[in-house]
């Protein structure tokens, strides 16, 4: 071993611990050493040989020593080819270069887990938007029903929001792991719809974090006018079907917002069937609509 390896060695070992470059027990060549690439940017381990003549020749980086536990697939033959173009890069004849590469592949191996993570996050959200909304974040069922007592909760300032909608709940319908938990308020502007809906979310994180957010609203304006609209937040048509609710109900001058938590199995048609039936479950709580049982009463009572 040359003088500038074995202070090389030294050296290494002092930066980035003991054993980061260490003879290979299994090689008959004393020339052959194991480099373990700091572990904050891969678990990789190589196999390096040392020419008699290094540093006037460079390094020979002979493969893959290990992967590590819990490696990505391809994981060390990336940090495998990174690592030689990090050697060829910062050779130069007579200058140890060991320091030098390893701060290089170190940047290189960060650039590249950032792309695939950047790679990886658009994949995902490509896969959630040809799923029509089916896919989306999983809460628990406890935390999904949680939302309904804590909107009140303001984390932005109540005072900056203006006062609390007078909202009414639903109970949380679930299926399937997914939760559907409706709420109603009376509003006489499109305006007014808006400013309750910017303040449920702003106020309330379990909301603003869920999958979907249906909203419907119809108001009676001045002179005979009369404005409608829905917002299907990604959950293709259900803010149609909600709208369609309301006018079979004949309710005015009061909006509606059905925030869905997606459970990780998919309902099919089935979900806009829980959509409704919270929505009408709020509708029914807030008194703008009655009960099918004390409906049924009386026309029992009326001989009909």
């Amino acid at each position: 071993m040359s003088e500038q390896l074995a202070d090389e060695l030294e050296a290494i070992n002092s930066i980035y611990g003991d054993g980061t470059l260490a003879p290979a027990d299994d090689s008959q060549s004393p020339s052959t050493y194991i480099l373990t690439l700091p572990d904050e940017v891969t678990t990789s381990t190589l196999r390096l040989q040392f020419p008699p003549a290094y540093p006037d020749e460079p390094p020979v980086v002979l493969g893959t020593h290990s992967s590590g536990e819990h490696a990505k697939r391809g994981a060390a033959a990336r940090d495998l080819a990174l690592f030689r173009d990090a050697v060829g890069e910062v050779y130069e004849p007579g200058q140890v270069c060991l320091f030098d590469a390893i701060e290089q592949v170190k940047e290189l191996i960060a650039a590249v887990t950032t792309a695939e993570k950047e790679d990886e996050k658009e994949e995902e959200e490509e896969e959630e938007e040809e799923e029509d909304g089916e896919n989306g974040k999983r809460v628990s069922s406890y935390d999904a029903a949680a939302a309904s007592h804590d909107a009140a909760s303001s984390e932005t300032g109540g005072d900056q929001l203006g006062p609390e909608p007078p909202w009414t709940l639903s109970l949380p319908h679930i299926e399937l792991k997914s939760t559907f938990i409706a709420r109603c308020a009376p509003v006489s502007s499109p305006a007014q719809a808006a400013q309750y809906l910017q303040h449920l979310l702003a106020s309330d994180k379990r909301v603003r974090a869920a999958t979907h957010n249906i909203t419907a609203w119809r108001i009676r304006g001045p002179n005979g006018t009369s404005f409608q609209d829905c917002d299907d937040d990604g959950e293709t048509a259900a803010g149609g079907r909600l709208l369609h609710l309301m006018q079979l109900m004949d309710l005015w001058d009061t909006m509606v917002v059905v925030t869905r938590w997606y459970g990780g199995q998919k309902l099919g048609p089935r979900r806009f069937a829980l959509i409704n039936g919270a929505a009408r479950d709020a509708f029914v709580r807030a008194g703008l609509v009655e009960e099918e049982n004390k409906q049924e009463g009386r026309k029992k009572k009326g001989g009909k």
